[in-house]
């Protein structure tokens, strides 16, 4: 009884760890972007009153990618043993480089808080590279192969694998070259995560 309460329990906790993600992840990105636009010169200060955003983003990236861990697991449990090898493999793999290249690229988004900025400028670009052409990369990879495993399970319904592939090319295609882009992930794991809560919600106990 206490395994299959826990495995009834497994949807809803992948849709909750999914939304808090969505949520912090979409205003890290939305306060960086406000306080450092992306056209602004790399050895440009950022302005006294716009230091807050980036304080409160680089505080907030931390606890996204520890509640997109827990989505990755609780959406692994769900899987349960129709999982393939090959494929969840690659799930983890993307995931956990998703993650990686998102700290990275936060540890380097605060050296726009020095006083004064390096000459050289370096961090800024450093993290913008990092965020748009390496993490999301990655959360394109795993965006296919989460709708990969989902519509062979047939825990997803197809326009949710159709949006799931559709969310995967723009973010290989366009990751490095339009501004604000980025928010497509996390639009992506709101939609799966409020598909997962209704899955449960609706499920008979």
């Amino acid at each position: 009884m206490e395994s299959t309460t826990r495995r009834m329990r497994t949807p809803r906790a992948a849709g909750a760890a999914g939304l808090v993600f969505a949520v912090l992840l979409a205003a890290a990105i939305a306060l960086m972007r406000i306080a450092v636009p992306s056209g602004s010169p790399a050895d440009a200060p950022v302005a006294e009153d716009d230091r807050w955003a980036v304080r409160l983003a680089l505080e907030i990236v931390p606890f996204a990618g520890i509640f997109f861990l827990w989505f990755m697991g609780a959406l692994r449990e769900h899987a349960g043993e129709g999982e393939d090898r090959f494929v969840s493999t690659v799930f983890l793999g993307s995931g956990c480089l998703f993650v990686a290249t998102l700290f990275v690229a936060a540890a380097a988004a605060g050296t726009v808080l020095q006083e004064p900025v390096p000459p050289s400028g370096f961090g800024r670009p450093f993290a913008y590279t990092v965020l748009t052409t390496y993490a999301m990369r990655m959360a394109a990879v795993f965006v296919f192969v989460t709708s990969t495993i989902g519509h062979r399970l047939g825990v997803f319904p197809r326009p949710l694998v159709v949006l799931g592939l559709a969310t995967g090319l723009v973010l290989l295609a366009l990751g490095s070259g339009v501004p604000w882009v980025e928010l497509v992930f996390p639009f992506w794991v709101l939609v799966v995560s409020l598909h997962l809560l209704r899955t449960q919600l609706r499920r008979p106990a």
